[in-house]
Parts: structure tokens; C-alpha cells; sequence
């Protein structure tokens, strides 16, 4: 299998849609913003995560977290809506073949504005399906303070760009 060679340099903006050949290694986004509010944090724990520290704000002060806080699978489902509308756009769309080290390091709090930080961590033809390849990015949610309150490492399932035969 041939290392993978990029055919932008780091710097130069990511096409849509945007091939296994476009990635470069080092490259890094920002995502637009969404302030989580209390009504959807409980309408999404009440559907998702049912647990007191989630759902009940007057419980939530006695418990584990000293406060009402997203479930930590709202969290992953917001990050993810703007990684979607903010991030990389593979042609066939975000395919995901698996997530490293998904963490959350702080409670999600109403009221707090998140962003996500994106970085290409690697970059490899697949060993399996030669048509494709498998892009691992790093991404960091952030709070409005600037501290991390989910970290985690998706590999995305990227097409190679096709080839044309010209005659």
C-alpha cells in the first residue's frame, strides 16, 4: 500500500466535497456555536438519559455533578450536529468507521455556548477496500471558558477521489 499523499497543501481550503486525497495531516477547524438551554438539555435527558442529575434541576444540586447537567450523549449529538454543518464534507457524506477516547471532562451546564476544535490526525488508505480510505480526527468541544467538556477521535470512512479515463 502507497503512503498517502495529499493534493492541497496544509492552509488551503477543503473542497466540497472533499476526497481521502484532500486531508492533510495538521489541518484544523472551528465550528460555528449553540448555547445549551435548560429545556433542551431535559427534553433530550428525559428521551435519552433519564437520570435525576439531567432531568430534575432541584434534585441535581444534591447529586454527583452539584447541578443540572447534559447528558453527556446530548453533548456527543450537538458536537456532532456542528462537526456536520461546520467540519469536512467527504463526498457521501461523514461515515463513521469507529470513535477513540471519548471523554467528558466537564459537566455541560445551561447556558454554556460550545464550539468545536478539529484536527487531522492521520490519514490512510483502507487495507480492506481500495476505493477508500480512513481519516482520524481529533475533536474538542470547548465551553465558552475555553475548557474542554468532551474530547473524543472519530475515523471517518473517506472515498478516494475517482479516477477519469480519458480516451
Amino acid at each position: 500500500m502507497a503512503p498517502h499523499t495529499s493534493l492541497r497543501t496544509l492552509g488551503m481550503p477543503l473542497p466540497v466535497p472533499c476526497y481521502l486525497e484532500d486531508f492533510v495531516i495538521g489541518e484544523r477547524g472551528v465550528t460555528s456555536s449553540v448555547t445549551m438551554s435548560e429545556s433542551a438539555i431535559i427534553t433530550f435527558a428525559k428521551q435519552f438519559d433519564p437520570q435525576p442529575f439531567h432531568t430534575d434541576p432541584v434534585a441535581a444540586v444534591n447529586m454527583a455533578l452539584h447541578g443540572l447537567a447534559a447528558s453527556g450523549w446530548h453533548t456527543a449529538s450537538v458536537t456532532m450536529s456542528m462537526f456536520v454543518a461546520d467540519g469536512p464534507k467527504p463526498a457521501g457524506g461523514l461515515i463513521g468507521a469507529g470513535v477513540e477516547q471519548l471523554e467528558w471532562p466537564l459537566p455541560v451546564r445551561p447556558g454554556d455556548t460550545l464550539r468545536v476544535e478539529w484536527e487531522t490526525l492521520s490519514v490512510r488508505e483502507s487495507r480492506s477496500k481500495p476505493m477508500n480510505g480512513i481519516v482520524t480526527v481529533q475533536c474538542t468541544t470547548l465551553n465558552q471558558h475555553g475548557q474542554i467538556v468532551q474530547s473524543f477521535r472519530p475515523k471517518l470512512f473517506v472515498p478516494k477521489r475517482p479516477t477519469t479515463i480519458v480516451s
